[in-house]
């Protein structure tokens, strides 16, 4: 079966709007966090930001010392993300990471309460 030039389009638009839809959720996790943890500037901008540019930097940095250094890579991703929340938010290191935690936690709680109502599955991630 030959895949025209709307097809393409069509998973193309997709997996565009997909990556900005799952930027925009991870980034309202990270803005309630930082709102939460009492950081004043926050906002879903700069949580967008922090999201999309700390896990770019830290990919980059992760790759590239690890492929020099192996085990320092995922740590030194790992700060370089933080940092950038950091930056970002204008704040210190301690609520950086605390922003960092409690957005993985709302993020848990949110998929367990989805679970929970029968709205989302671990299987259906599988499909992915």
């Amino acid at each position: 079966m030959a895949h025209g030039p709307a097809m393409v389009f069509g998973i193309g638009a997709a997996a565009i709007l997909g990556f900005l839809l799952a930027l925009f959720i991870a980034a309202l996790f990270l803005w309630m966090a930082a709102k939460l943890i009492g950081i004043k500037n926050a906002s879903i901008g700069k949580a967008m930001i922090a999201i999309l540019g700390g896990g770019i930097l830290g990919a980059l940095i992760s790759a590239i010392v690890g492929a020099i250094f192996q085990p320092l890579g995922p740590i030194l991703g790992f700060l370089a993300n933080l940092w950038v929340i950091k930056a970002v938010f204008d704040t210190d290191w301690l609520r950086a990471f605390l922003a960092w935690i409690l957005s993985a936690v709302i993020a848990a709680i949110v998929m367990g309460i989805l679970i929970l109502l029968g709205v989302f599955t671990i299987g259906a991630l599988a499909a992915l």
